[in-house]
């Protein structure tokens, strides 16, 4: 293709040779002048180009646009937001129904949605039941949204969607957990021997041979390249991120007809983040560290970038789950200083209670992110609902990865993990949030 610049000189040369020859006056025609520029063919040739790179590179220059002036960004927003169907919806969540929403009621009947012992799949950080835990209340609580009923999770519809399709979780440990409730959830459908679950070094599969379809787990802590990234060796105090590199991981992504994105837990590190401009390969590396909140936003903005250019807004449906509360303070809820969720049995009734590790500066950041995606993301908003359940974590009652010490067999809540969820519980409604908004967006 003839250079760009090299069409701008000529025509600058032509526009300079035809007003010394034709100096524009009052008496000079003005429809000679306009004539010869449009049957010039430099300048057919630059306006062809423009054209033909607006049409391909269209939706770039709306982003461009839209950071130079916000006003685009709200009239591209309310633009997205009259998608046409999405993929796999059936019917949609009544008007004034906000399904996240609402309280928590005592349900024996309905609840459990499987057993622990039925699903082999769980890992042994959330059995608690098999490590000792002495109640099972923490499983017969139903979320109720107010105004409205939450769908009855149809493990039938979920598997027939599935049926040669791929739906992919990415994240850390509590999007781990997300995934193998949703295992649970379906697995007791798939005849024994039709079933199968694998790791390669980041990468979880459960496998339905009869349905031909995969459900996975792709563990990326940030989304980004980090220093955190081995699957198994990953507890690094100085955690790095490295900037621009979501196809590190991104890669292994391509393909999924159903994405399941997370990440929060491990930017909490403090106020500030380390970030890598270059390679973790450099020899000198070129780090700086900029606040949580902007750095968070650089991961939201690259996630999202990725989803637009790898995922088909007309075949494909892509969520994000909200930040995971823990309950590592008692005080938070007005309990005694120095305690946590170690034999928590009941929940916050508090409506209005907002844990002090969920950062709404967080929040706020995904919030602003997600309005001005022109990308169909669905965000399953479950930290409000999850702060109540104070009652629902492992506490001490999971496997053990070191030997405890006998100080902190003295003083069990030294060493109660209040991040990560019982299964079945907690994450079980997660997942029928997931399937509502799916199948009913």
């Amino acid at each position: 293709m003839f250079p760009i610049y090299n069409i701008l000189n000529i025509h600058k040369r032509n526009l300079k040779l035809t007003n010394m020859k034709q100096p524009f006056t009052a008496s000079s025609s003005s429809s000679s002048l306009i004539r010869k520029a449009r049957l010039s063919p430099y300048l057919f040739t630059l306006l062809a180009f423009i054209v033909f790179v607006a049409i391909l590179y269209g939706e770039d220059f709306v982003c461009l646009l839209g950071q130079l002036d916000p006003n685009l960004d709200r009239v591209a927003t309310r633009s997205e937001k009259r998608w046409e169907k999405l993929p796999f919806s059936i019917g949609k969540t009544p008007d004034g129904c906000d399904l996240f929403s609402g309280r928590w009621v005592w349900d024996d009947s309905t609840r459990p949605l499987y057993e622990e012992s039925e699903c082999p799949y769980i890992q042994p950080q959330l059995t608690c039941q098999e490590h000792g835990r002495p109640d099972k209340d923490y499983q017969y609580w139903r979320w109720q949204p107010h105004g409205c009923d939450l769908p009855r999770f149809n493990a039938t519809l979920m598997l027939e969607t599935l049926r040669g399709k791929k739906m992919m979780f990415v994240g850390d440990s509590l999007n781990r957990g997300q995934y193998i409730s949703m295992v649970c959830l379906l697995h007791k459908l798939i005849p024994e021997g039709q079933k199968s679950m694998e790791t390669f070094d980041s990468l979880t599969v459960f496998t339905a041979k009869e349905y031909n379809a995969t459900i996975e787990f792709y563990w990326a802590p940030f989304l980004l390249e980090s220093n955190s990234d081995n699957a198994i060796v990953h507890r690094i105090s100085d955690r790095i991120v490295r900037r621009g590199s979501i196809n590190k991981h991104g890669k292994n992504w391509k393909g999924v007809d159903i994405m399941v994105f997370n990440t929060y837990l491990w930017w909490m590190t403090g106020l500030r983040m380390k970030v890598l401009q270059g390679s973790f390969e450099d020899e000198t590396k070129d780090i700086i560290e900029l606040s949580t909140e902007d750095a968070y936003r650089m991961a939201m903005k690259s996630m999202l970038r990725w989803a637009r250019k790898n995922m088909d807004r007309k075949k494909t449906r892509v969520f994000f789950t909200s930040m995971s509360p823990s309950h590592a303070k008692s005080i938070d809820w007005g309990g005694e200083a120095g305690l946590n969720c170690f034999n928590e049995t009941t929940l916050i009734n508090n409506a209005t209670y907002w844990g002090s590790d969920c950062r709404k500066s967080i929040m706020e950041v995904i919030g602003d992110v997600f309005s001005k995606s022109k990308f169909p993301i669905t965000f399953l908003n479950i930290t409000q609902l999850s702060n109540y359940r104070k009652d629902a974590h492992t506490s001490i009652h999971k496997r053990q990865w070191n030997p405890l010490t006998p100080e902190q067999v003295a003083n069990p809540v030294s060493y109660a993990d209040c991040v990560h969820w019982c299964l079945p519980g907690l994450q079980d409604t997660w997942n029928e949030l997931l399937f509502a908004k799916l199948f009913y967006p």
